[in-house]
């Protein structure tokens, strides 16, 4: 008995991840903006591979080359709604719910006119989804 009881304590996390949970990441070269008012977007980042299940949590990390504009706007976006973010890694709940193949890209925005000197350059972009 023990030593079926001690196979079945080995093998959960084997059996949770048969029922659909898991996670995929995703990770590309960010943007160069040079103007103020024109938004960029990054790729769209996407599962390396098909996944099954529905958002739980989102986790994003981004990096920038150079001082950060003033009034920066970073949107994490789905194909159904966005997230303002607020910092430049954090996670959220905000897109539980979604299909977890949806890809997910940043928008990047700096509000007003002119040139933004220096320019914003994104060196990375990265997201986890985890579902199940």
């Amino acid at each position: 008995m023990r030593r079926w009881l001690a196979g079945i304590i080995v093998l959960m996390p084997l059996l949770v991840n048969a029922a659909g949970e898991g996670a995929w990441m995703a990770s590309s070269v960010g943007v160069i903006m040079q103007n103020r008012g024109v938004a960029a977007s990054s790729s769209p980042l996407s599962p390396p591979q098909p996944v099954n299940g529905l958002v739980t949590v989102v986790q994003w990390d981004y990096k920038l080359v150079g001082p950060t504009p003033a009034n920066l706007l970073v949107r994490l976006c789905s194909q159904s709604q966005c997230v303002e973010l607020d910092a430049e890694s954090g996670s959220t709940r905000a897109f539980s719910g979604i299909p977890a193949i949806e890809p997910m890209r940043f928008v990047w925005d700096v509000p007003g006119s002119g040139r933004l000197y220096p320019p914003l350059q994104v060196l990375s972009n990265r997201v986890i989804v985890n579902y199940k």
